[in-house]
């Protein structure tokens, strides 16, 4: 925090700039979801903390005050610092999230997917935001808010623009699915798995008509295929993924190198009722190297960036019900909620609830946990 930018002129500052940060990140992490929450918890708390922050005028910050803070903060630096500093965290497990291909490359996972605030929303701010997380470990490394009157793909150029993705995989839903896109993501030294649904009728159609013909060995087409079975949420799933080398030239699509169709099979444990499900994709990983159980490993990473960052920020630390939105207030927020649940997950919490509820209980601990000490004020 100490490297974001103090926006305020110099004439009329009442407390310094990275008190103010701490505390906000501080009171997000006990559990306060907006404005007048992290005030109250300013104010409650004005005891414990006055003797650790001292403040020049002795007293703590007001909610206004705060208030300004969120809106005014450096959105770009915020991000770009927050990121930096998560990303730089030993990782418990190197391999977490990654590949390995035939010819021993190791090859880190990334996801794409945007994420609406809704608590913003409902006063008519609409603020979409579009993030880039690692799998497996779920560290964000990049946030971009779509510009008004633009819709989620328009953000993802910028999200990429100059970051090295050698070593990488970035997974895009259907949504992403553009030939540009994909020539980025190769352009800046990346591989592409990307997900086809009916958006995209004609490339759904010709994936679907390839694989309702056998492949053939004379067309030296190389051809695999996994299955994998799992119970989750009252349901089994047996999913299996085929893929094949064919096709792809006929495609015109940048460096396409196998296709992909992946079916899933739920079964209701109670009820017995049975769901079917047909997705396609397509990657730039060749087939000699990387086989179907790793694009099936990278499949399911994907969603990595929906169950352990986007669930969490709307349901366990409230992110939805939250009502700022002027500004950049409603990005501010997510930014340090990210950075925190990366946090908390670096200390060994699984349970990011019983983690809030454990830092929500001391001021001292709170204030730790974003490395706030005395000395360094």
């Amino acid at each position: 925090l100490r490297q974001i930018p103090d926006p305020r002129k110099a004439r009329g500052k009442r407390h310094d700039w990275l008190i103010l940060l701490t505390l906000i990140a501080s009171a997000v992490a006990s559990g306060n979801q907006n404005g007048r929450a992290i005030a109250q918890w300013v104010r409650e708390h004005a005891l414990e903390l006055l003797p650790l922050i001292q403040p020049t005028h002795g007293r703590v910050p007001s909610e206004s005050t705060l208030r300004r803070v969120l809106r005014l903060v450096d959105i770009k630096a915020l991000e770009r610092h927050l990121s930096q500093y998560t990303n730089n965290l030993p990782p418990p497990d190197s391999l977490a999230g990654c590949i390995v291909t035939l010819n021993g490359e190791i090859l880190q996972g990334q996801a794409i997917d945007g994420k609406a605030v809704r608590g913003a929303q409902a006063h008519g701010a609409p603020v979409h935001l579009v993030s880039r997380v690692q799998h497996g470990s779920g560290v964000t490394l990049g946030q971009v808010r779509v510009e008004q009157k633009r819709n989620e793909r328009s953000a993802v150029p910028k999200l990429l623009d100059g970051q090295s993705l050698q070593g990488t995989v970035t997974t895009l839903d259907a949504m992403h699915t553009q030939r540009t896109q994909a020539q980025q993501i190769l352009d800046q030294g990346g591989h592409y798995l990307m997900m086809v649904k009916k958006n995209q009728r004609r490339l759904w159609d010709d994936l679907d008509l390839y694989f309702q013909i056998p492949p053939s060995a004379a067309d030296g087409e190389a051809w695999d295929a996994v299955q994998t079975i799992g119970k989750e949420h009252g349901r089994i799933e047996v999913r299996t993924l085929e893929c094949g080398s064919g096709m792809g030239a006929d495609l015109e699509w940048p460096a396409i190198q196998q296709i992909i169709r992946r079916t899933t099979e739920r079964t209701h444990v109670k009820t017995g009722k049975r769901s079917v499900t047909v997705t396609y994709g397509i990657t730039s990983l060749p087939a000699d190297e990387v086989t179907a159980a790793e694009l099936e490993t990278l499949w399911r990473g994907h969603w990595t960036i929906e169950n352990r960052k986007h669930y969490v920020r709307d349901v366990t630390m409230g992110e939805d019900d939250g009502q700022m939105y002027r500004g950049d207030a409603p990005q501010a927020l997510a930014a340090v909620r990210n950075a925190l649940i990366d946090l908390f997950r670096w200390h060994g919490w699984t349970n990011i609830a019983d983690a809030i509820r454990h830092y929500g209980a001391s001021v001292k601990r709170a204030l730790a946990l974003v490395g706030f000490t005395p000395a360094r004020l």
